[in-house]
């Protein structure tokens, strides 16, 4: 099916407060489409199928990005497994299925990196996913993930299309990113715990782990500028999800270096050591999205200057 996105195009950004689907109202608004559909969570609970139905009969929208789910740091995720797989699947099943029902054009679905394998050959190809062990303490949100993305390519088969997108995002962070260190993800966490060294004044700050995993981060501006790009190419994507990723990794102990320079933090850096450290090293291959054109703009350091600056205006 040809279609692009116009000024006037009907957008349903599902979890528009969050860390992605704020990135997408903002590229939205700056970019004067005037036709973006919004609704807060305590209004619209995706999980009740017979709400996200009357939803999208009443609104009609045109393209759905979901960017709404129950997300959430390495003890979250092992100590709470079946909330994440009800929440997840619950939301995904119901934005879906409406959406079938109501002819939405085109539907982008976040999967993640945790969908590979824990012993995944670097760098981490779409074809590797679901073809191993599960890092054991996301294993419950991975498994939701997959979830979706099979419905994904289920839709697309049985109807011969390719609207219903999947991507995989490499470690988000950006504006609107969650902070608390109970529920956070890593990079958010660091920010945080060496801003209250600073601000305390502490000599020394403790970090979780050996600091010597590798992750892969992507400012979510430059993540929606690829989907943009995803929804209004012609790319088919019917076998695999495809990777969005800025192709560089850093190890945990790089990323708090790179982070106490931006925060000013002169203090000494120690390692828990009887914290899990979770999957050893996260690299995408984003060759497929190289071959359509796109890379990413923002460095990490300069990410990260931006996230701080958010983050002491939240305060």
């Amino acid at each position: 099916m040809d279609f692009s996105l116009n000024k006037n195009t009907k957008i349903y950004v599902a979890g528009h407060k969050g860390l992605i689907g704020s990135a997408f109202v903002r590229f939205f608004e700056k970019n004067n489409f005037t036709n973006i559909i919004v609704e807060d969570r305590k209004k619209l609970d995706l999980c009740s199928k017979d709400a996200t139905f009357s939803f999208f009969q009443q609104h009609q929208p045109e393209v759905v990005i979901l960017a709404a789910g129950k997300v959430g740091g390495i003890v979250q995720n092992r100590d709470f497994p079946l909330d994440f797989l009800n929440e997840n699947l619950s939301m995904q099943i119901n934005v879906f299925n409406s959406a079938r029902e109501f002819k939405v054009k085109k539907l982008l679905f976040f999967g993640s990196s945790c969908m590979y394998p824990k012993n995944s050959l670097i760098p981490m190809k779409e074809s590797q996913i679901f073809t191993g062990d599960l890092e054991q303490t996301s294993i419950a949100y991975a498994t939701a993930k997959y979830s979706g993305f099979q419905m994904c390519q289920a839709i697309n088969r049985q109807f011969n299309m390719s609207s219903f997108i999947s991507v995989i995002p490499n470690s988000v962070y950006g504006p609107n990113d969650n902070f608390d260190l109970n529920s956070s993800h890593v990079l958010s966490a660091l920010i945080r715990r060496i801003h209250e060294a600073k601000t305390s004044n502490l000599t020394s700050v403790q970090l979780w782990g050996t600091g010597s995993p590798r992750r892969e981060f992507i400012y979510s501006d430059d993540l929606v500028e690829a989907c943009v790009l995803l929804l209004n190419s012609s790319f088919q994507f019917q076998n695999f999800p495809i990777n969005i990723s800025e192709g560089v990794d850093f190890s945990i102990k790089e990323l708090s270096i790179i982070i106490s320079k931006v925060v000013g933090y002169r203090g000494e850096v120690n390692w828990d050591v009887s914290k899990p450290d979770g999957a050893i090293k996260k690299l995408l291959d984003n060759s497929k999205m190289k071959s359509i054109g796109w890379n990413a703009s923002t460095n990490l350091e300069q990410g990260i200057k931006k996230v701080y600056k958010w983050y002491l205006n939240s305060l």
